[in-house]
């Protein structure tokens, strides 16, 4: 009997570990330099053709590179000697003031405590070297950014950047910091602190959804947690899910959105090698799809056609071989 249950035991941890068969990229993008992060995907507003993949080379001599729909470098697009960049995204917009507004990219650098924030598509800092964060810690360690996300808020078109880090502490290990322009130029301001933090391993991978107004971020050893995005909706966490599907790292998270607040979470299950996907309006579990990627930390994706490629939207995830891989949407299966 003792022997019948323990062979039990083993068929199902195996049959836990399996991984599904692998889906094919379309598309595998060149190599960067050292070590790739985390994807930000932006939409040409005019000829979706040319729309950009950025990612993230982590190196101390690092770099952000911008790929086009074949996943070939754009090499004057690509933003060089960035000192450990870590995760990126893009928001659509950002008003410089009255007359003029661009779509940016916002990028933290590790090495130097600071965020960045870029123009797309011409690639122009904004941000006069960088915004410092995290900066009443006096422990240096609980000053390093990682993850960062942005959110414009639909009513005021306020635009904010929500950083992590690579320590912190149990409670408000996120920050929330409003980009303001004037005729002095582009400053940040802090709005608010937030974030619960489990205290076992780390928190990076973030993702906003301005729709619907949640920001969801990774506890890499606990699960997925969910908040207001909107600073004035306060601080109460009003989820935490999924960890029960994962085997180790939870990782980056993609937000595929469709209308009526229909879509999906799709969320990087690290060491098995495959992504786990929720509903967007639930957050209840769907299922497990293999892309083939190895130890997926970042990933995002549109849901809008943007080539006879990608005709449903485009998925980005990061690949451990220094690469990227594209996918089109349709084929998680959704």
């Amino acid at each position: 009997m003792r022997n019948s249950i323990i062979l039990i035991a083993i068929i199902i941890f195996l049959s836990c570990d399996k991984k599904l068969p692998p889906i094919d990229p379309d598309i595998v993008s060149e190599k960067v330099q050292y070590d790739t992060d985390d994807p930000a995907i932006w939409v040409h507003p005019t000829d979706v053709s040319k729309s950009i993949v950025f990612g993230t080379d982590k190196d101390t001599n690092g770099a952000i590179y911008a790929f086009d729909l074949k996943g070939k470098v754009i090499t004057e697009k690509t933003i060089r000697n960035i000192k450990y960049p870590n995760n990126i995204d893009v928001e659509y917009g950002f008003r410089i003031n009255d007359s003029i507004t661009v779509d940016v990219i916002a990028f933290t650098e590790r090495e130097r405590n600071r965020i960045r924030l870029f123009s797309v598509p011409d690639m122009k800092p904004l941000d006069n070297g960088g915004f410092q964060v995290f900066e009443e810690e006096t422990d240096l360690e609980l000053r390093r950014p990682m993850g960062i996300s942005l959110y414009k808020d639909p009513v005021s078109k306020n635009i904010y950047a929500i950083v992590s880090r690579k320590s912190g502490p149990a409670d408000d290990y996120l920050h929330q910091y409003q980009f303001l322009s004037d005729s002095t130029g582009i400053k940040t301001k802090l709005v608010r602190k937030f974030g619960k933090f489990s205290e076992e391993k780390e928190i990076e991978a973030i993702a906003v959804d301005d729709e619907l107004g949640f920001v969801y971020y990774s506890d890499e050893g606990v699960g997925i947690r969910k908040y207001y995005a909107d600073p004035a909706k306060g601080n109460e966490e009003l989820a935490v899910f999924g960890g029960e599907y994962f085997k180790d790292d939870i990782e980056g998270i993609a937000i595929a959105a469709k209308p009526n607040g229909e879509g999906i979470l799709i969320v990087s299950d690290q060491q098995k090698g495959q992504f786990n996907l929720f509903s967007r309006k639930e957050n209840s579990f769907i299922k497990a799809v293999n892309l083939g990627t190895i130890a997926t930390d970042g990933c995002d994706a549109v849901t809008v056609s943007l080539n006879t490629m990608f005709t449903e939207g485009l998925f980005v995830a990061m690949n451990e071989q220094r690469d990227f891989y594209f996918y089109n949407l349709e084929k998680l299966g959704l």
